[in-house]
């Protein structure tokens, strides 16, 4: 277990910058999630602290050592890729063996590690089986525990679910829970799932085009996202975010430009009693809760409301939606958040 800091990292690819002046804290057993879209950097900045990719300028230090230009097998990690890359003529337990056996590890230790690393995964009924004889889940059980057996300081995840079904994705994202709490190590977890994001880490770090847009709890974004950004990415739904125009009612700062509200947080009521008007163009029932896909008045744009499973508001009505002053976020020009 060992604590991460990130200094001042630069790294372009060719006259492509890539990430930007990134500085980061990771405290010992946190659980740190990379999030945000497609080419944000988030797979960039984590393989620049495996040691995969050099960087231009910046400084990397894992459990208090200069690692910046260190080799990968020197940085003390381990990391898990979204392909489970096993070798497909081993059993479970040589493919767990393998790398211990290249670095002449001692057998006593090698087979305590495993059948600890089996145990900790619930394994123990499949070592003697090759991955062609495992599930999807499995296979990533397999290529999680080869990571486990090393016993290193920090863990990185590369998106290891995505190639995962739904219904397994969740099931892994509580095992994969469930095990850091009982390693008690150091993980760091790339994905582009904020759902991925918002149940698993202790802290979320969102970044946007090579730069770190915010990091904090994953409530401390829901609730104060800095920046019109954060507000849209984090949430399923996403934030409503719309021009203030024909908005009344509220008490707005002066640089305000655009306005939020989570879907959960507007108050349905009669047209013409809220801060604005909308139509109910289309209904989306979940079972707990019902979504309200609604069209501002005079074509301002679309907004979604979350009400109870059993709301019985028809298509086509014309309804009112009330802002609770507590849970009215405000944006200027630029994206930022106004407090």
């Amino acid at each position: 277990m060992a604590g991460i800091e990130i200094k001042g990292i630069n790294k372009s690819y060719g006259g492509m910058q890539a990430l930007f002046d990134v500085s980061l804290d990771i405290a010992e057993g946190e659980f740190v999630v990379f999030v945000g879209p497609s080419g944000c950097g988030k797979s960039t900045l984590l393989r620049t602290l495996a040691g995969l990719e050099g960087i231009d300028s910046g400084r990397v230090t894992i459990d208090g050592n200069d690692v910046t230009f260190a080799e990968p097998s020197a940085r003390d990690i381990a990391m898990v890729f979204q392909s489970y890359a096993l070798y497909p003529h081993m059993t479970v337990r040589e493919n767990m063996d393998f790398g211990m056996k290249v670095n002449r590890f001692d057998p006593k230790l090698r087979e305590e590690r495993i059948a600890e690393a089996a145990r900790v995964l619930q394994l123990e009924d499949y070592l003697d089986r090759k991955p062609g004889q495992l599930s999807g889940g499995q296979r990533q059980r397999v290529a999680i525990g080869r990571a486990i057996v090393k016993n290193p300081k920090v863990f990185l995840f590369d998106e290891p679910l995505s190639n995962l079904d739904a219904k397994l994705r969740v099931q892994m994202r509580v095992e994969l829970e469930s095990l850091h709490k009982q390693l008690k190590a150091t993980m760091i977890y790339v994905t582009h799932d904020q759902v991925e994001a918002m149940t698993m880490a202790d802290k979320i770090v969102v970044l946007n085009r090579g730069r770190v847009e915010q990091v904090g709890s994953p409530m401390e974004l829901y609730h104060r996202p800095v920046s019109r950004f954060v507000a849209e990415f984090i949430g399923s739904p996403a934030m409503n975010v719309f021009d203030k125009a024909g908005v009344r009612g509220l008490d707005l700062k002066g640089e305000t430009a655009f306005i939020g509200c989570r879907p959960e947080h507007f108050a349905p009521v009669a047209k013409g009693q809220g801060n604005l008007d909308a139509t109910v163009t289309v209904k989306e029932r979940l079972g707990g809760e019902t979504l309200l896909y609604t069209a501002r008045e005079g074509g301002a744009g679309e907004l979604v409301v979350r009400v109870n499973g059993d709301d019985e508001t028809p298509v086509g009505s014309e309804i009112g939606l009330a802002i609770p002053e507590a849970r009215l976020h405000q944006f200027d020009s630029a994206g930022h958040a106004l407090r």
